[in-house]
């Protein structure tokens, strides 16, 4: 539903003050927290999903933007808190005190550091027809990324799939997509995820395209999402279509609901087919989730576990933790693109703390937390939310067209802030070298003109 059709009306029953939103928040919560504690579990979820949907609906009705950045982060990250206090898996267990401490304060954080942010900037929101330039110039430029980000991830693909001696898709070797790594080569390989978020870009700045071009630019997006597949990566594959479309929406201000059935009727049959490709049967999975009621079936249970078990991991940390590492968890970006990590393995060498051996992902806020406690869960947290208002302001005011996929890839950590330690992860970081040497290199032949 496009976003213009929302009604004055609506807008004035949804749209309050944040102190009112805050009180809400806090109340609301506290709810939760209580029928958690009282073994009312479902009440708990209930109340957490229902808050999430609010405050998203919230920002999105002011701003009529699908993917607000906080609204995203409240989805994902109150909404999976939802999920997980559904307790339909025998790993679960009810939280620690300072487990629901943590988990609080992460929203409220992010919250208060977006809306200082936001109001010191002072940004009104301008149509993106203002801000995507219609430069021949910037257009080729966007378009010889995308070119060069093809080439090395085809290159670096085959470069590895030479050196490993196999391609995971066609493999019968368990869990191959895990070897399938050549340290520091893989990070190019992956780039291809980059690819369709520009695209649309590209297409956004350009009014008509020849049969080249087109050919050209499918025959990239095809490429983009073949070399995940051969990965057998749903996380990359879904990472790469996801990025596209933040970008399609904030840029063309507007989704239908065809686009919506469309996506879903493509990328869950892709995603239950990779998970064949894994070799992983129903009975290895439903031996790993143990869920309370067996007779739930897979594309229920798997969804939910890779949602509500990462808390339960958070949940373990909190339990079993005995001293912070003073940032050296967070630090891991720089440790492992500079090679520092094989010098001094000491670094990174830190237990995980987690329920079972398979189940390994972990929430966005997992590190801030082994670092420095209940602290980083509410420094970090601000400061991201910070960093969200400011990415949001440029892109309202940047002429710079690279400047969207900052946006883009912030919502999708945000978004998927349930899933794992995304700004501790060298591959973010890596990615978003890579877009600012773009964002370089388009805005330099700007000012040249």
């Amino acid at each position: 539903m496009p976003a213009g059709r929302i009604t004055h009306r609506m807008r004035g029953i949804m749209i309050i003050q944040p102190r009112i939103k805050y009180s809400i928040y806090i109340i609301v919560y506290g709810i939760a927290y209580a029928m958690a504690g009282m073994g009312l579990h479902y009440v708990s979820s209930l109340a957490l999903c229902l808050l999430a949907f609010y405050l998203y609906l919230c920002d999105f009705l002011n701003t009529h933007n699908l993917v607000h950045l906080r609204g995203l982060l409240a989805l994902s990250w109150i909404g999976g808190q939802g999920i997980a206090c559904l307790q339909l898996s025998k790993l679960q267990t009810d939280w620690e005190r300072e487990t629901w401490l943590c988990f609080f304060l992460v929203y409220l954080c992010f919250s208060v550091g977006y809306d200082f942010l936001e109001k010191k900037g002072k940004h009104a929101p301008v149509k993106s027809e203002l801000v995507i330039t219609r430069s021949g110039q910037q257009a080729r430029r966007v378009e010889w990324c995308i070119g060069v980000l093809v080439a090395c991830s085809v290159i670096c693909f085959a470069v590895e799939a030479a050196v490993v001696g196999f391609i995971p898709l066609f493999s019968d070797m368990p869990h191959a997509y895990s070897y399938f790594h050549i340290s520091g080569v893989h990070y190019f390989t992956i780039s291809c995820i980059l690819i369709p978020g520009l695209s649309v870009i590209y297409g956004r700045m350009t009014e008509t395209f020849t049969k080249k071009d087109a050919v050209l630019l499918l025959i990239c997006n095809f490429t983009a999402v073949a070399i995940p597949i051969l990965c057998v990566s749903r996380f990359q594959l879904l990472f790469a279509v996801g990025f596209a479309v933040v970008v399609y929406v904030i840029i063309y201000e507007k989704i239908t609901w065809k686009m919506i059935v469309g996506f879903f009727a493509v990328m869950i049959p892709v995603y239950v087919l990779l998970t064949f490709a894994r070799h992983h049967d129903v009975s290895y999975l439903n031996g790993i989730f143990e869920m309370k009621n067996a007779k739930i079936p897979i594309f229920v249970t798997q969804p939910y576990i890779y949602v509500a078990n990462n808390f339960e991991n958070f949940n373990c940390m909190v339990k079993e933790l005995s001293a912070h590492t003073m940032g050296l968890r967070m630090l891991f970006p720089a440790f492992a693109l500079t090679g520092m990590k094989f010098v001094f393995p000491q670094l990174v060498n830190f237990p995980i703390f987690i329920t079972k051996t398979e189940l390994t992902t972990v929430t966005m806020f997992y590190d801030m937390y082994y670092d420095f406690g209940v602290i980083g869960m509410a420094v970090v947290p601000l400061i991201l939310g910070g960093v969200a208002a400011k990415v949001t302001g440029v892109i309202h005011s940047s002429r710079n067209p690279v400047s969207f996929l900052y946006y883009g890839q912030l919502a999708i950590y945000l978004g998927l802030s349930f899933f794992t330690t995304w700004f501790s992860n060298p591959t973010t970081w890596f990615w978003l070298i890579l877009t600012t040497i773009m964002y370089w290199f388009v805005e330099h032949k700007k000012k040249a003109q």
